[in-house]
């Protein structure tokens, strides 16, 4: 389930950056345009996040006592 959660995060990252390329480029709405960019690049952060394996933490480990 995290997969395709993932996988639409990403799709989704994908078109708001393009619409954002979109908007500056045809329409000429720099503000919109850099919003949509922005947005898609904070999706892409979370995905990255979420999919990186971080160190182990031996102190939640030690916590279930």
């Amino acid at each position: 389930m995290a997969g395709t959660i993932l996988s639409i995060l990403m799709l989704a990252g994908i078109a708001l950056t393009g619409g954002g390329i979109y908007a500056i480029v045809r329409t000429g709405d720099r503000k919109r345009g850099t919003l949509m960019i922005v947005a898609g690049l904070v999706m892409f952060a979370n995905v990255a996040i979420t999919a990186i394996p971080g160190p182990d933490l031996p102190v939640l480990e030690n916590s279930s006592h």
